[in-house]
């Protein structure tokens, strides 16, 4: 079971990671992407571990739940599609931009007092459109500003300063710091910037996984549940159609899941069995089909799993192979490619 008392913090170390996943292209190994892979049961135990699972590292956005369940617990009042918006890392469409000015206007503020960077939709093809229609990059489509728009309320509802929230002394830091430790179970190695210029918090992948379960498994009604039945039941407001955690989220029943830059994915069932994966490259190509893999061994039905395996590889437009986990994996999710 989950301890309730705090560990040291990770060490911060060059990353002894392992071959996570082969490209393969007819049926040779090309390519090979390293990363680590952590499975823990519902015990809270590691059932499956490969590579480097407690150094320090960034989970970058996959960390926007436990930031969510943070400002939930200072008073954030939102639910369903605002307070899954608010753990988002969204695509930039019509709904998230509306969502995005209702927090704002909830608030009593404008897209002015947001100090997230200015940038294009995340989308691709909503960018496409964005740039044909000559617009030009924007705090609000940035895909981050869901969860700015959630800073500014929460700091206005608990009477802080606005223009600083994302100084890392700021109250809001420090309270969402407390409840990264307190979720991951580990005490914080360093603190830097992410690329939305939020405070970035660096843990280990086991706490990673760890916070994920703790967020799946606590009691109906409290800011962790309402997190995680926000972002269940509306997943494209966490991230935008057409995104493959989205589909992973419809796809198992009861699963929470968020991926991060840099090739990041965290995830966690309702009796908190749950997964993290760091890619070391940063590869979403890889990203996918070993979080699929590592999923299934955690116990999902892999015929929940199978449109997860990977894209196809092509040569001359015909598929000749595809990203593949390694054997260790393997044996629990057999890709179709040779």
């Amino acid at each position: 079971m989950y301890s309730s008392s705090i560990a040291d913090a990770p060490l911060v170390r060059e990353p002894l990671h392992a071959p996570v996943a082969h490209l393969i292209r007819g049926g040779m190994i090309e390519g090979i992407h390293y990363g680590s892979v952590v499975v823990l049961g519902g015990d809270g135990d590691v059932r499956f571990q490969l590579g480097d699972i407690e150094a320090a590292f960034y989970p970058r956005s996959a960390l926007k739940p436990v930031q969510a369940v943070a400002m939930a617990r200072a008073g954030l009042p939102l639910d369903g599609e605002l307070l899954s918006l608010a753990a988002a890392s969204h695509s930039g469409e019509e709904r998230h931009l509306a969502g995005t000015r209702r927090i704002l206007e909830l608030a009593g503020l404008t897209e002015d007092h947001l100090r997230n960077v200015p940038d294009m939709p995340y989308d691709p093809v909503v960018r496409d459109t964005w740039v044909r229609a000559g617009r030009l990059p924007s705090r609000l489509a940035q895909n981050c500003s869901g969860k700015h728009a959630a800073m500014l309320y929460t700091c206005r509802l608990n009477g802080w300063s606005l223009e600083d929230y994302l100084d890392p002394g700021h109250p809001l830091q420090q309270a969402i710091a407390e409840i990264v430790e307190d979720l991951t179970g580990q005490r914080i190695a360093r603190v830097t910037v992410d690329g939305c210029g939020a405070p970035l918090f660096s843990v280990s992948l086991h706490g990673l996984a760890r916070a994920a379960a703790r967020i799946t498994t606590a009691v109906p009604g409290t800011p962790e549940a309402r997190v995680a039945d926000a972002m269940r039941e509306h997943a494209e407001m966490a991230s935008g159609s057409g995104r493959d955690v989205a589909a992973l989220m419809r796809a198992v029943p009861g699963l929470l899941a968020k991926d991060g830059f840099e090739g990041v994915q965290v995830a966690a069932l309702p009796d908190g069995r749950s997964i993290a994966v760091k890619i070391a490259d940063g590869a979403n190509r890889a990203r996918v089909p070993v979080a699929a893999a590592a999923l299934a061994w955690a116990g999902v039905d892999p015929e929940l799993l199978t449109e997860f395996q990977g894209e196809a590889l092509l040569g001359g437009g015909q598929a000749v192979g595809c990203v593949r986990p390694v054997r260790s994996l393997e044996p629990v999710v057999v890709s179709a490619c040779a």
